[in-house]
């Protein structure tokens, strides 16, 4: 696994596994600015801001980029390290994935950045079968594996390290 050195400074970003009443997961689909064909699904969250807690910064970018503001936090599920490719930048990232609650499913991405005005295509409720079935690139990869783990065992007793992702 690549320390900090290697991938330089990693920025600190919370992410929401945010299931609904029927254990659906709320997916946002995003491209890159330039290139709406280069597309992949994602879940809600992103870059803890000041001096906020991941925890804080988790509820913030579900709000921001669904409108959803109803959701019961729970745990860390999952912790990720990854570096991708992005509107012309590469990012480092230390994820750590939240599950989130929410009888709120309408959504309305509000609070959005201009990046992400240009980047996101939109949100989608999806069943585990319908993950596990989809031919889409989703992040992060597995998703549906985890996803059908966390529903059949609940949450981990502590959170589960997934394989570092270097696109």
């Amino acid at each position: 696994m690549p320390t900090g050195d290697e991938l330089g400074e990693l920025r600190k970003v919370a992410r929401v596994v945010l299931l609904d009443p029927q254990d659906r997961i709320l997916l946002l689909h995003g491209h890159e600015p330039e290139d709406p064909s280069d597309d992949w699904w994602f879940t809600p969250g992103g870059g803890v801001e000041g001096d906020e807690t991941r925890e804080e910064a988790a509820l913030r970018e579900v709000a921001e980029e669904t409108g959803i503001t109803e959701v019961e936090l729970g745990p860390v599920l999952w912790r990720r390290t990854c570096s991708f490719p992005f509107a012309g930048r590469r990012w480092d990232q230390d994820e750590w994935y939240f599950l989130g609650r929410t009888t709120q499913t309408a959504t309305e991405a509000t609070g959005l950045t201009e990046l992400e005005r240009r980047s996101v295509a939109g949100a989608r409720w999806w069943t585990c079968r319908e993950l596990a079935r989809a031919h889409e690139t989703v992040y992060p990869t597995r998703l549906a594996e985890l996803l059908l783990r966390l529903l059949d065992e609940g949450p981990p007793a502590r959170p589960e390290t997934l394989d570092t992702e270097i696109v």
